[in-house]
């Protein structure tokens, strides 16, 4: 599978927020109310485009995943669990299309971000997953990310990934 990841636009914010929403509604029906129990909202899909570099792929005319890289730390990032490093860049709000998942998609998108990555240029990937049944965890690990510590923040167990470049 090959997933091209384009730069989203504000014209993208309301299917972005729906992709988003289908997936935290899949995780809550198979593993129960959890961290990812939460709306997301158009507004704060372009609060993120304002903020940061909002990714797509698209199938034809649909959007079928998303991912976001900031180089601003997101609030639930511990730095001192990462390998010191000048330019890491912040993988968040990974979302594949439910009907979508299982086909390699999110192994693709995360080999396009390793591209997009080094010609920032960033020398790290860091991300964190949910530490729980519906966490995305092992699937990182299988990416070849490398686990960096546990934490709990603000009731969320979550693992703490890095992907050194």
């Amino acid at each position: 599978m090959i997933a091209t990841l384009k730069q989203a636009t504000t014209a993208h914010a309301t299917a972005i927020a729906k992709l988003r929403m289908a997936t935290n509604e899949k995780l809550t029906r198979d593993f129960g109310r959890g961290p990812w129990t939460s709306a997301v909202t158009e507004k704060g899909v372009l609060y993120t485009l304002r903020n940061s570099r909002v990714y797509v792929v698209r199938d034809g005319r649909t959007i079928i995943s998303t991912l976001t890289l900031a180089t601003k730390k997101p609030w639930a990032i511990d730095r001192k669990y990462f390998t010191k490093c000048e330019r890491p860049l912040y993988l968040i709000n990974m979302a594949v299309a439910p009907d979508r998942q299982r086909h390699g998609i999110g192994r693709a998108m995360l080999a396009d971000v390793n591209r997009i990555a080094k010609s920032w240029p960033a020398d790290a990937i860091c991300l964190d997953a949910y530490d729980l049944p519906g966490g995305a965890g092992e699937f990182y690990a299988k990416c070849g990310y490398r686990e960096m510590g546990r934490v709990t923040y603000r009731g969320a167990p979550l693992i703490y990934y890095e992907l050194l470049l």
